[in-house]
């Protein structure tokens, strides 16, 4: 049984923060994660094909609002009601890094426009941002939650 089938079958929550590396910064370089939106109820079936699909298994679970996600490999899931994905959808993609800050610097610094700023988030920290050429990417650094998670 994978972790996150344990997960499942334990009844543990896509609410708690559950990853198998919750520490970026060794990272050598970004994790670049495509993103998925998914209706709500969706979240463990695209899991399960994700899995499949990869040979991989989920490394991380965790909620962002009303949002659900999940990561599987170069997969970013995002499962909620539209309303609340919608905002999200601009979003080409994910660079998990191994610290956002001088990501942030240097795109500041080259006259990139901040969509979100950088803040705390459930996994670490991270921030939007729409590059010169207009593609909106956002940024992320997993550190360890004061639960260790």
């Amino acid at each position: 049984m994978t972790e996150t089938e344990q997960q499942v079958a334990s009844g543990a929550s896509a609410v708690q923060v559950w990853r198998r590396v919750n520490d970026s910064s060794g990272l050598a370089e970004p994790r670049v994660l495509i993103r998925v939106f998914l209706a709500p109820g969706g979240l463990d079936a695209a899991v399960g094909f994700y899995e499949e699909l990869q040979g991989v298994a989920a490394d991380a679970r965790f909620a962002f609002g009303a949002l659900r996600l999940a990561t599987v490999g170069a997969f970013l899931l995002l499962e909620g009601p539209e309303a609340d994905l919608a905002p999200f959808r601009s979003t080409t993609g994910t660079l998990l890094v191994d610290d956002v800050r001088p990501y942030y610097d240097r795109l500041v610094a080259a006259g990139a426009e901040i969509v979100f700023p950088l803040q705390e988030v459930p996994t670490g920290a991270g921030f939007n941002v729409r590059h010169p050429d207009g593609t909106v990417v956002e940024y992320v650094h997993h550190r360890p939650t004061a639960e260790g998670a």
